[in-house]
């Protein structure tokens, strides 16, 4: 199961860098196909498991500004819908469109 937090703020991001924890983030644009068929396959995938992920998850939309400021901390290009697994300052894992995989949520959630 998926449990989505909202990543609203900069503040947010600025504790996602400092963390020496592993953070998932997915970007998400909530006005396109592709975007909503990845984020559907991720969570029914993630409904497969009976443990619980907590997933950052940013609307591209309604918060580009942040989404920006992760391209730039992380460089990465920006891309949506877009997994992206960070430890602190480390990007380790980045995948968008059809390359996004629970799978790969796992591996490094543990």
């Amino acid at each position: 199961m998926i449990n989505w937090i909202p990543l609203d703020s900069l503040d947010q991001l600025q504790e996602i860098l400092g963390s020496e924890q592993v953070t998932a983030i997915f970007k998400h644009s909530t006005t396109c196909g592709i975007s909503g068929m990845a984020k559907k396959n991720f969570e029914r995938f993630a409904n497969l498991t009976d443990k619980s992920y907590d997933v950052y998850y940013l609307d591209l939309l309604a918060f580009r500004e942040i989404s920006n400021q992760i391209a730039s901390i992380w460089h990465i290009e920006h891309q949506s819908p877009q997994l992206l697994i960070i430890k602190g300052k480390a990007c380790l894992f980045n995948a968008s469109h059809g390359d996004i995989d629970f799978d790969d949520l796992v591996t490094y959630i543990k």
